[in-house]
């Protein structure tokens, strides 16, 4: 039910892109399977007009994806941020074979993004979808001004407190003085080859 569901959802937003579609005829007959670690393992391959979205097992699946995309819940749903190479770098999420096939699903992902207020109002209507998504979207600067702001008090805290943390400006200070040692040493460097030369 899950699969048929998502694949539902991303089929509805391929009419509404060029890109979209285009990708998706260029994909016609790939695959690549996304598993979330532990949890589950999904093979997305493209017919050309649409995607079909299956629950695949490594084991019993007689064909195997062209990539693979593993990684956490939070790793995957990072993937899809702004900074993509350092989810990858931290080793958040891993890529398997075909790397290149696995970012053009990636976009095609990207492209397909719902709308979740506009698939909220299908089941619920304009109006309530329109107050969850608001409620949702408070909830979630709310959430955040709190991580930012506990964040901020314990490294104060740590920093000034404690003292097991260097204060930013000491922090700065100190890597100024080296860097300005570090020129020192490189031009008394040169003036002692240029004496030693003559």
């Amino acid at each position: 039910m899950l699969t048929a569901t998502l694949e539902n959802v991303l089929n509805r937003g391929l009419p509404r892109s060029p890109r979209a579609q285009q990708l998706c005829s260029e994909l016609t007959g790939r695959r690549v399977a996304v598993e979330i670690r532990d949890v589950v393992r999904l093979l997305v391959e493209s017919t050309g007009n649409s995607l079909r979205i299956t629950r695949g097992d490594v084991f019993t699946d007689p064909r195997p994806a062209d990539a693979e995309i593993v990684g956490g819940p939070f790793g995957l749903l990072a993937l899809g941020g702004d900074s993509p190479e350092g989810v990858l770098q931290r080793g958040d999420v891993e890529i398997r074979g075909d790397a290149e096939l696995a970012q053009r699903f990636r976009e095609l992902a990207l492209l397909l993004r719902p709308d979740l207020e506009e698939e909220l109002s299908i089941v619920l209507g304009d109006v309530p979808a329109h107050q969850a998504a608001r409620l949702a979207r408070m909830a979630f600067g709310w959430a955040q001004n709190a991580a930012a702001t506990t964040v901020r008090n314990l490294a104060e805290y740590l920093s000034h407190e404690t003292r097991d943390l260097v204060p930013r400006k000491e922090g700065d200070q100190f890597l100024q003085g080296v860097d300005a040692l570090r020129e020192d040493l490189d031009r008394l460097e040169a003036r002692i080859n240029l004496l030693t030369r003559k």
